[in-house]
């Protein structure tokens, strides 16, 4: 059954696929003690269904096996040299993965379903479920868990999405992947706001791909000018790995790539009402930030590019109906000002 499971999952596209039982989390003390200290800062979410993130049982009862599976979304570097271009994440500059593997996972599941018989119990999620994916993927053998807190792959790298099928069914779980750090801290020395406090120790209230996606609120003036030009998340940690030389792009992401995103004109952005941004971003994570979140982080990278020819759009973004918008312009109108000796 399991053979036919992994058959299965490479004929959809998936890039691997591994399994494990459904023991509660190997590092879910750590976790516990990680929301204690509040490093997850305003992802409320994460406190409320601890529960169920340490214990498989709470989310399908009677779960014994977890199957973990990898797409890789792994490309050519395309990050736009031009300042004036603001920079979004790899992973998202696809259409959103969560529509991207749903039917893929639908399918597979439904031939765990098939496989194991009708008493059987299966449900499946893409980083939507209560369940601490990145330890259930190392202990499967999917991958290892490295000093930046990401999963990465000796075959993928760092760039692949993770999901998984908890079933009731027994599958023989597969070998855990070792850590293959070794004395390798690139992921550490290049985050640009000093994120990673220590191997393996991630404070998210610093990292950038939370302050310009999961924090709803006006980003601290402290971290405003480690942004840079970047408007959607971070992967300078995740660039930084040795072991992306092995990465590639995979077959189930590929034709959902959007070239476009690779090349966003801030200027052009900030001019985005409601429904541009909604034509421009639709079907990609992006929407879910919503307009004033990235207007928001558009109005910062504006203030640490220092182009005065933003001056006039900044401007009309500083009288914007969004408070978060228009506080962030004014805070970019000051940089640009002073930085650029313009009055």
């Amino acid at each position: 059954m399991k053979e036919a499971i992994h058959r299965h999952a490479l004929e959809l596209g998936f890039d691997d696929c591994r399994v494990t039982t459904a023991e509660p989390p190997t590092h879910a003390g750590e976790f516990l003690k990680w929301l204690e200290a509040k490093r997850h800062g305003a992802m409320g979410w994460l406190e409320r269904n601890a529960a169920k993130r340490i214990d498989p049982q709470l989310v399908l009862d009677c779960a014994r096996s977890v199957i973990t599976l990898a797409a890789s979304y792994g490309q050519a570097d395309d990050v736009p040299a031009n300042p004036n271009h603001g920079v979004i994440a790899r992973y998202a500059r696809y259409a959103d993965y969560h529509d991207s593997l749903a039917q893929a996972l639908g399918q597979l599941t439904e031939r765990v379903q098939s496989l194991a018989g009708e008493n059987a119990r299966s449900l499946w999620y893409v980083d939507t479920g209560p369940i601490l994916e990145r330890d259930l993927g190392q202990r499967a053998g999917l991958g290892f868990i490295g000093k930046h807190t990401n999963l990465i792959s000796r075959r993928l790298g760092n760039w692949f999405f993770i999901s998984e099928i908890l079933t009731t069914t027994v599958l023989e779980p597969d070998e855990p992947e070792r850590n293959h750090c070794g004395k390798c801290t690139s992921c550490i020395d290049a985050c640009p706001t000093s994120a990673i406090t220590a191997p393996f120790q991630l404070d998210a209230r610093r990292c950038i791909s939370y302050l310009t996606i999961e924090l709803k609120g006006a980003i601290p003036e402290e971290f405003r000018p480690a942004i840079g030009n970047r408007i959607y998340g971070c992967d300078d940690c995740l660039d930084a790995c040795p072991w992306n030389r092995f990465a590639g792009e995979g077959r189930l992401m590929a034709p959902h790539r959007r070239d476009d995103l690779g090349q966003a004109g801030l200027i052009e952005l900030l001019s985005l009402d409601d429904d541009g941004f909604r034509a421009k971003f639709r079907g990609t994570p992006m929407q879910r930030t919503k307009r004033r979140g990235v207007l928001r982080n558009v109005c910062v990278a504006l203030g640490n590019v220092c182009d005065a020819t933003a001056l006039p759009a900044l401007e009309r973004a500083a009288a914007d109906p969004e408070p978060l918008i228009a506080e962030h312009a004014q805070w970019a109108l000051g940089q640009v000002r002073q930085r650029c000796g313009v009055d």
